[in-house]
């Protein structure tokens, strides 16, 4: 991917700290790293990289601005986190060479973008995916642990002053958890539940060894799978290929009172299966931080099911998430002016 220049021009069109701005800098003194941080919205939060929703720009500011983003050689952030102002700037600046997505999930937003195969073949674009595997292995563990130590009954009868007679509650160490998707996310999940003693078995496409992992499921042996599991691990990208992988006859397959814990995309598991399962008891509870639609519809019986944790996709949310994504930003830089293969890329059939 090494051009013949040895400099690489590249535009912030997302909110970045000035601090982190230089630390890119810092880490990859070849990169020209432009910013004006007058034409983005401000954040309202950590990692809130759409910024204030009520920021807007002037005309000659927005001419401004697209014409920053024109020049680049690379953008970090999709501009505005819009697919359609990607797809403009990606048709009108030939000398576009990379985009990286400040989501680990952007390959979706590319996807929206509409883009012709050439411009797929021309334009490399990475994600920021990795970067999260620590704060989300965290929630799948703490969801796996809720389950497992009755966080509903603990609360109900917190609430209603209630001290029962005693009960088993069950152990991890005594567990076989299974990890859907050994990604980055599911690699640190299995990390994890290892070190706490669970068996971890893990589902995987290419067969490669992952450590901690004691066995692989190929995806096609996941029904004969998840009935000797005692709780499941949903880590995997929404794509087409994984849409519903999660569905009903998984579910109606799964041993008596397993565990879920969903922190990849909301749309791998089919949620009115989901449903259908917690309501006959062979799903005993489910930490939910993704859903099939976001924000979750506030009729959605999700929200009051006793058994369901539900999470506003913020389990990854972390004030180091900005530097993480920036330092991410600076390796792929160098990857690229050396001609080393870039992390994280999207793959373009599939957009994850």
């Amino acid at each position: 991917m090494a051009g013949t220049e040895n400099r690489l021009r590249v535009v912030v069109t997302v909110p970045l700290r000035e601090d982190l701005c230089r630390l890119i800098e810092e880490l990859e003194p070849r990169i020209d790293l432009v910013r004006d941080h007058a034409l983005l919205p401000p954040m309202r939060g950590p990692a809130d990289w759409s910024g204030d929703p009520d920021f807007t720009r002037t005309p000659e500011q927005q001419q401004a601005f697209e014409a920053l983003v024109d020049s680049a050689d690379a953008l970090f952030g999709i501009p505005d986190v819009t697919a359609s102002a990607l797809a403009r700037t990606v048709e009108v600046n030939p000398g576009l060479r990379w985009v990286m997505t400040t989501a680990a999930g952007g390959g979706g937003t590319v996807k929206a973008a509409g883009l012709d195969r050439e411009a797929l073949d021309r334009v490399v674009f990475t994600t920021s995916a990795g970067v999260h595997g620590g704060p989300l292995a965290e929630f799948a563990v703490f969801g796996v642990m809720a389950g497992a130590k009755g966080l509903p009954r603990l609360l109900a009868d917190q609430r209603a002053h209630t001290w029962p007679d005693r009960w088993e509650m069950r152990q991890v160490d005594d567990m076989t958890v299974l990890v859907v998707g050994l990604g980055g996310i599911g690699a640190e999940c299995a990390r994890r539940f290892d070190a706490l003693g669970a068996k971890v078995w893990g589902t995987t496409r290419s067969g490669e060894p992952v450590d901690h992992v004691e066995r692989l499921v190929p995806l096609d042996q996941l029904v004969d799978a998840v009935a000797d599991v005692d709780a499941i691990v949903v880590t995997l990208p929404g794509t087409e290929q994984t849409h519903h992988l999660i569905d009903a006859d998984v579910l109606a397959a799964v041993k008596p009172g397993a565990i879920i814990a969903s922190v990849g995309r909301g749309t791998v598991i089919d949620e009115e299966a989901l449903l259908a399962a917690l309501d006959d008891g062979r799903i005993s509870f489910a930490a939910m931080d993704v859903f099939e639609q976001e924000p979750l519809d506030r009729t959605s019986p999700l929200w009051d099911h006793p058994r369901v944790l539900v999470s506003p996709h913020t389990a990854a949310l972390n004030s180091n998430e900005e530097e993480r994504i920036a330092r991410r930003f600076a390796e792929n830089a160098a990857r690229l002016l050396d001609g080393e293969p870039l992390r994280a890329v999207v793959d373009t059939v599939e957009f994850y």
